[in-house]
């Protein structure tokens, strides 16, 4: 009894001391830090598109239910949009930024998910962890918003976990939060109409960017520092390029996407 009593305590003591060291790096994990301070840095560039567009880049869903608001006929789900070159509707940010920053307040002075003429309005936008507005902009039409993580995006083995998912059978707002465990990365899609969906970044810091019509981005408000920047298209994967951003200067860093990414 004594010798086990005796292990029992070194096995104790050794946990706790683990768990001491390992505290600092789990709460650096858990958050991100607004600190005070202008930061000068700045990264920019270019998202495209190169070769031929897969099969599947435009899809035709038929429009089954509520007409009058929906359109008829098929809808056109345009999953790869390119245009003169330019890849629209990729998420570009920096991974893993510690401090900065802080969170701009949001334009319409909160974050919304607008459901008009049946589509997700805007395709792709990043948001803030937190409160958000489901706004169903159709009147007469039933909506119902499912919004799941997508855990695995980068190992290419995508699990989607369900953060809300309900009906909104009348117009006006509805609100939420996004409350990402693992992932940054959301989907969005409308269970009663098989035809809408939309994306969303959910990352702990505001150094995230949906590319401008013309694929271009600009990431500003940087401390000096190297850091990882990816850029995430949701049906072509995640490109990676590692930069150098000086204090107060810029650096430009571009992507390119390909069918075979």
């Amino acid at each position: 009894m004594k010798y086990r009593v005796k292990y029992w305590r070194q096995w104790a003591m050794f946990a706790a001391f683990a768990a001491i060291c390992a505290a600092p790096q789990a709460a650096e994990a858990r958050g991100y830090k607004a600190v005070d301070g202008a930061f000068g840095g700045v990264v920019s560039g270019r998202v495209s598109f190169e070769g031929a567009l897969p099969v599947d880049a435009i899809e035709q869903i038929a429009i089954t239910k509520n007409p009058d608001v929906c359109g008829t006929g098929n809808r056109e789900v345009v999953w790869i949009d390119v245009e003169a070159g330019a890849l629209r509707g990729v998420f570009v940010f920096i991974d893993k930024i510690g401090e900065g920053k802080p969170w701009p307040e949001p334009e319409a002075g909160a974050y919304i998910i607008f459901q008009k003429g049946c589509r997700f309005r805007p395709w792709a936008q990043v948001v803030k962890p937190g409160p958000i507005v489901i706004r169903n902009g159709d009147p007469g039409v039933l909506h119902n918003i499912n919004a799941r993580e997508m855990i695995g995006v980068e190992k290419n083995r995508v699990v989607r976990r369900t953060m809300f998912n309900f009906g909104q059978p009348d117009p006006g707002d509805i609100e939420d939060k996004i409350r990402p465990r693992r992932s940054p990365y959301i989907s969005i899609n409308c269970e009663a109409h098989n035809f809408m969906f939309g994306f969303m970044m959910a990352p702990k810091h505001p150094y995230a960017v949906v590319v401008g019509e013309d694929g271009s981005f600009r990431i500003d408000g940087i401390p000096p520092g190297d850091y990882k920047l990816k850029a995430w298209h949701p049906r072509l994967g995640v490109l990676k390029a590692t930069i150098t951003v000086p204090a107060d200067g810029a650096v430009e860093a571009n992507f390119v996407f390909s069918a075979s990414e």
